[in-house]
Parts: C-alpha cells; structure tokens; sequence
C-alpha cells in the first residue's frame, strides 16, 4: 500500500487515504509536513503522518470553530488564533466583516509559507488581509505576555502530542482566560471523544474551573474519523443561549454562504449524546 497514506494516530485504529500524487513531503525542525492528492478529499495535508487538513471537508472544522463563537458573541472586533498555520482558519474569521482585528500565533513559519504555495484554496488570499497580523512564535509563550482583550481565542492546534501538548494545559487554558475580554469567548479543537476520551475530559475540568459557562460542542468531519469531532467552549458570559433568531438575524447580516455552518445546526451543534455528557465532569 504504497500509494496509502495511512494513519496510526490512535493504538488499535488505523485509517488511509488514497496518494494519487505527492506534492510535498519534507521535515521541517518541528514536523513533518506532507500533501497530496487524494480523488475524493482533493488536497491533504498530514503531519507525522497525521491528517490536519483536507481540500474537501476543511470548511466543516473551520466554519464551526469560528461562526459558533464570533456569531454567538454578537460584537466581536479583536480575534486571536492559536494555530492554524494552513490559514483556512484566519479566512473563516475574516469573513466576518465586523471582525476588525485577527491575531494569529504560529510556531512553525514552514507551515504557513507552504500552505500559501501547496494549500492556497485553504487561506484564499487571508494572508494578505490587512486586518490580519500574524506572528510566528509558540502560542503557549505568547498567551503568557499578550496584554489579551480578544473577544474570541480559537485554539486550532494539533493533538496534545509534540508541539501541540503545551496547548492543553491548566496553565495554558487559565492565560487564555485572562487573555479574554470580558464575555470573551474560548474555544478549543478537543478530538474525536469517541477515540480520545481523555482529551476532552482534562479539558473540560480546566474549563470548568476557569469559566463559569463550559461545555462542548460537536461537529462530524470525515477526515477526522472516529465519529464526532467536539470543540471546548468556555465563557462567563451568557453567549450559549443566543436565540435561534436572534443567530439567524446575525448570520444574515454577516452575508455568510458556508458549506456546514447554519444557525440551526450552531443550536443542535451543543446538544451531546450520553457518552459525551459522561465525559464532561
């Protein structure tokens, strides 16, 4: 299977996706980087092998971290992004017109320069926003020092393993929490809980000791095999309950056409089965 990119992100689960060509693959000091062409997802990045991204069902994971939080909070003017190197994430947020401000912290400089040449239908030009700052650094030493007033921080990191572990800690999730402005809202990438329980369960506990507001969110993302993928949410304000109405008021002045993002799916989007309430303590 040679022409499969197979991924063993998880002990006794596997899945691959088809190579009809490799674009890329070369080892960068933090990771190695990977994309090529599969019939049905178009352009995938992987990471140690990792699946990050895809041309085909990347608009699912982004739309969800940014319109949930961004059209639930109402006012929104300054983002910050940790992560999101492939700039699909910074295109979602700056489609908001409102939005006037994103910051956007990347440790890995390799990742943003090759996604603008290998992965360019991801950003869609988002780079070139002046709106957007980016800075390369760690996200975990920047969270420490920004002088914060963010209305919204997306965490779009990768798993709690290499670079990205620093990302889930008590101590990283209470700098972000002082990183917010008031009825700030944070939200995390937390996995698949089918495949890994424990991540969402730390999360959720540090949530719960920081926010007076802390939950999770679903989305099902194809790539992201295993089932539903959930998203942390954290807040004291009251953002949660945003009328449905009142979502869709919002989401029609934003002029959005999203591939997943409805206001109606925003709502069910917090609505857990059993097995993901289990793991919320």
């Amino acid at each position: 299977m040679s022409d499969w990119s197979t991924e063993t992100l998880h002990a006794d689960y596997a899945q691959s996706l088809r190579i009809d060509r490799l674009l890329y693959d070369s080892e960068t000091e933090h990771q190695r980087l990977r994309v090529f062409e599969n019939p049905t997802f178009g352009r995938v990045l992987t990471l140690d092998g990792v699946v990050q991204t895809t041309e085909g069902d990347n608009a699912i994971y982004h739309e969800m971290l940014t319109h949930v939080p961004i059209l639930a909070h109402g006012a929104a003017r300054r983002v910050l992004i940790v992560g999101g190197g492939d700039g699909g994430m910074a295109r979602e947020v700056l489609r908001h017109a409102n939005v006037e401000h994103v910051t956007m912290v990347e440790i890995d400089a390799g990742v943003v320069e090759f996604s603008k040449e290998y992965l360019p239908a991801l950003s869609q030009g988002a780079f070139d926003d002046p709106r957007l700052d980016l800075v390369i650094a760690d996200g975990a030493d920047f969270m420490k020092t920004t002088s914060g007033g963010f209305d919204v921080i997306i965490v779009d990191s990768t798993d709690p393993i290499g670079p990205g572990e620093v990302l889930f800690t008590d101590t990283f999730y209470g700098h972000a929490k002082r990183a917010l402005a008031p009825n700030g809202i944070l939200v995390t990438q937390n996995g698949v809980p089918f495949m890994q329980p424990e991540e969402l369960t730390n999360t959720m506990r540090a949530f719960r000791a920081l926010f007076a507001d802390a939950t999770c969110y679903l989305a099902t993302v194809p790539t992201y095999a295993g089932g539903p993928m959930a998203f942390g949410w954290g807040t004291d304000g009251d953002a949660r309950a945003t009328p449905l109405d009142v979502l869709t008021g919002r989401f029609d002045a934003a002029g959005l056409t999203p591939f997943y993002y409805t206001p109606a799916v925003h709502r069910a989007a917090f609505a857990l089965p059993g097995y993901v309430q289990r793991l919320i303590p």
